[in-house]
């Protein structure tokens, strides 16, 4: 499989001991993202129940066009300790070039603390495809129709 070139940028305030972002697997399609405070917030943040925070990365990224980088949670901090990310998937467009940050949510019951270096999301790279916006006065009939959540059944 061939492999999409992301270029990366450390930012100035960035720890430079953090890892970058890794596959921890062979069959891994995300790779792992950690925090990276700034010295001045090297302790980390704790969030609270129902708390969300953004978390610095310590990076910039460079995508291609015609692809976008997904962050979306890690699924044993989602189901070990409720921490996952406020609109995940979270897009980032190949045209960005600011600072990486991560909106992360505690649904848990317990406070979490984000620390130095955990890893705290994972980072999906995958090829856009662009649509053409046609108004139509009708659209094709199908069984389904216009039934919306949960007309198909609950099970």
């Amino acid at each position: 499989m061939a492999a999409v070139s992301i270029k990366l940028k450390w930012l100035a305030e960035a720890d430079r001991e953090v890892a970058l972002p890794s596959y921890e697997s062979a069959g891994a399609a995300g790779a792992d993202v950690r925090a990276n405070f700034p010295a001045d917030q090297r302790e980390g943040v704790v969030l609270a129940p129902g708390a969300r925070a953004l978390v610095p990365t310590g990076l910039s990224l460079e995508i291609p066009q015609g692809y976008e980088v997904q962050m979306r949670p890690r699924s044993g901090l989602a189901l070990k300790q409720g921490l996952t990310l406020a609109n995940s998937p979270g897009t980032i467009d190949s045209d960005y070039r600011g600072p990486l940050g991560v909106i992360v949510l505690n649904a848990g019951q317990e406070e979490i603390v984000i620390s130095h270096g955990m890893r705290i999301a994972q980072m999906v790279v995958a090829p856009v495809v662009l649509a053409a916006f046609d108004v139509q006065e009708d659209l094709s009939a199908t069984e389904r129709g216009a039934g919306g959540f949960g007309s198909t059944g609950i099970a």
